[in-house]
Formats: structure tokens, C-alpha cells, sequence
């Protein structure tokens, strides 16, 4: 059991699971998500990236695992982001170690660094609300309702509060506020996208990004995407709303048991496939040997 323990959140690995628990004046973004548990399968790679007062651990998740990430699609700040814990000076050889036992698991697994086909993560906990700016966006897992605030355009509250079932959502875009221009949280009807600015549709928000509560949009967007049947989450490149599919995602096999000897004995002789291959390095080959034999 891997375990480091900062101001910034808790992280634990047992060799299967990484466990990562916010800490207490963490950003709302993470507040809101609460307990993560990431499979190793999930996992692309680990880093600890040392700085002046400690570092940052920094998980790298393969693409499309998470719906909260493929909602962001790569605009999370460091401070919003689950999978970054800022590590203090007194704890950098805790986070190397832990770094190290993930990297292991990583070799042992052989888990590829790829894309995925289908979430390895549930979406954020429902209900689930969030936003700022004009209003607030709630999704319950079935329906999404934009209520407005008073500083709303009049073609928005004139029609007071907007619902609209997930049926009728073909898809979902998330963008913060980005220097002087405002973000917005849009949802994009069956019947086809909307041409308006976000200030004056109803079926978007208008994100200024006056506070950090704003980005707490990204946690609605992932949640309706994390239950939209036709959304491919596999990364396909493209930038913006998720590629749609008619076609079901195939199931992720288990993971075999830990104590299953002769499992680790094939993997052992993977290994040595793999070093006398070139693959491995003699330092990789020995660390994941290792971790084997503690497992066995």
C-alpha cells in the first residue's frame, strides 16, 4: 500500500486502485467530485514534477477514461484538475515512492497507454449542478434544467426556467472563460445546434469567469455526456462536442486475482520476453520482477 497524505488531498494505491480524496479548501470543482477511485486500467502514467517549496504528482489518464477530462478536453487548471495533488517539501520521497509502485503496476498489467472505447469512470455523482454567470444547470440523470439568475438577458428570463429531457440532447460543450471572452455551458439539441450567442440561448450559459464556482459547469457537462447512449468517448482528435455512434461499447475484461500464481508466473515470463526483446531495460526488468515476487 502506497499512501501520501497532504493539505492539498490524500492519495492510496493497493496495487489495483488509486484512491483520491480532496482536501478540505480544495477547488469546488474537486470539492464536488468528491472520492475518486481510478482503476488501474485507466491509468497512461504517473509523474512527479519537483519545484522549489515540493512538487506536483500528476496522473495522466488514457484518453476517453474519464468524462470528466473528455468534458474538459484539456482546459482544467492544475488547481481544478482531480488527478494533480500538490505535494509539500517534506513529502517529495513519498511521492517518488508512490510514483514508483504505480509505475510497477503499470509494467506488471501491461496496461497500453491508448485510447480507451468506452468511460473505465463514472460520471460526477446526481444530482449534479453547477454554473455561474447568467444561471445554474442541473441534471438529475434524466432531465437538464437551466434556472436564470438577474443577470440574465430578458429573452432568457422572460420564459422563466428551461427543462429539457436527456433524450432530446445530441450533445454537450464546456468552455471556461478565457481571458475578456466569456465561456459558456451549451447543450446541443436533437433538432439541431443553435446559431445564438450563448448570452441570449436557452439552452446554454454564459460563463464570465468572476469565480471559481463557474467551473463547476464542466461537472454538468460531464455527467449528461457520461449518459448520453450515442456519445463514443474513444479520443478521435476532434476538439469540442464528443464524436456520436450508434454502436455499443464492448465490456473492459476483470482484472485476474492477485494471488492467481499462475497468471504471475506468465507475466514473469512476458517479462523476460520482453527484456531479452529489448523492450525492457535491465533496471525496469528487475523492478517489475520484484513487484511480481511480493505479489506471489
Amino acid at each position: 500500500m502506497a499512501e501520501i497524505i497532504q493539505r492539498d488531498g490524500t492519495w492510496t494505491f493497493d496495487g489495483e486502485t488509486v484512491r483520491i480524496v480532496p482536501g478540505g479548501k480544495a477547488h469546488p470543482v474537486r470539492l464536488a467530485l468528491g472520492e475518486l477511485a481510478v482503476p488501474v486500467q485507466a491509468l497512461a502514467g504517473i509523474s512527479f514534477e519537483p519545484e522549489r517549496k515540493g512538487g506536483r504528482l500528476r496522473l495522466r489518464l488514457r484518453g476517453g477514461a474519464c468524462p470528466v477530462l473528455r468534458a474538459a478536453d484539456g482546459r482544467l487548471k492544475d488547481g481544478s484538475d482531480p488527478y494533480v495533488l500538490v505535494v509539500e517539501k517534506d513529502r517529495t520521497g513519498v511521492a517518488e515512492y508512490f510514483v514508483d509502485e504505480v509505475r510497477n503496476a503499470l509494467l506488471i498489467e501491461q496496461v497500453p497507454e491508448g485510447p480507451v472505447d468506452r468511460f473505465l469512470l463514472p460520471g460526477p455523482a446526481l444530482p449534479v449542478s453547477g454554473g455561474g454567470g447568467d444561471g445554474t444547470a442541473s441534471f438529475d440523470g434524466e432531465t437538464v434544467r437551466l434556472t436564470w439568475n438577474w443577470k440574465a438577458e430578458e429573452s432568457k428570463t422572460a420564459g422563466g426556467p428551461v427543462s429539457f429531457p436527456l433524450s432530446r440532447i445530441a450533445g454537450v460543450r464546456w468552455l471556461p472563460s478565457i481571458g475578456m471572452e466569456n465561456g459558456f455551458l451549451r447543450f446541443e439539441p436533437v433538432e439541431g445546434a443553435v446559431s445564438a450567442p450563448p448570452k441570449y440561448d436557452t439552452y446554454s450559459l454564459d460563463l464570465w469567469g468572476l469565480s471559481k464556482k463557474e467551473y463547476t459547469a464542466v461537472l454538468v457537462a460531464a455527467a449528461v455526456l457520461a449518459r448520453l447512449p450515442q456519445a463514443r468517448t474513444a479520443v478521435d482528435g476532434s476538439a469540442g462536442a464528443p464524436a456520436l455512434t450508434k454502436a455499443p461499447a464492448p465490456a473492459a475484461p476483470a482484472p485476474p486475482p492477485a494471488d492467481d500464481h499462475d497468471v504471475l508466473l506468465r507475466r514473469l515470463r512476458e517479462l523476460g520476453e520482453l527484456h531479452r526483446a529489448g523492450v525492457l531495460t535491465d533496471e525496469e526488468f528487475s523492478t517489475a520482477k520484484q513487484a511480481i515476487l511480493r505479489r506471489m
